[in-house]
């Protein structure tokens, strides 16, 4: 069983900031990534940002140079800080992670609630 706990959505005005956290605990060997998704009504589950193991990130064009992803390892955490928020950035926020249960298994992407952040003045 892994568990994702997700905190850090609410309501901001435009240009405001918020910061997402996801903390993975249960039975995880180990991490190979995690990462932020979101969805907005009536659209399809978009990649926000990621980021491996390693610390190598990938961002969404639309959120470059505004949202920054970072990962705790010891605590298996990763956060997303989100910067000069626009109304299109109004969607719910899914954490992602792929991990190995043990050190024989295959990867395996397991996927939190979400948390809704909303943009408006």
């Amino acid at each position: 069983q892994v568990q994702l706990v997700e905190s850090g959505g609410g309501l901001v005005q435009p240009g405001g900031s918020l910061r997402l956290s996801c903390a993975a605990s249960g039975s995880i060997f180990s991490i190979t990534a995690m990462g932020w998704y979101r969805q907005a009504p009536g659209k399809q589950r978009e990649l926000v940002a990621a980021i491996t193991s390693g610390s190598r990130t990938n961002y969404a064009d639309s959120v470059k140079g505004r949202f920054i992803i970072s990962r705790d390892n010891a605590k298996n955490t990763v956060y997303l800080q989100m910067n000069s928020l626009k109304p299109e950035d109004t969607a719910v926020y899914y954490c992602n992670v792929a991990f190995k249960a043990t050190a024989w298994d295959s990867v395996m992407d397991y996927w939190g609630k979400g948390t809704l952040v909303t943009v408006s003045s």
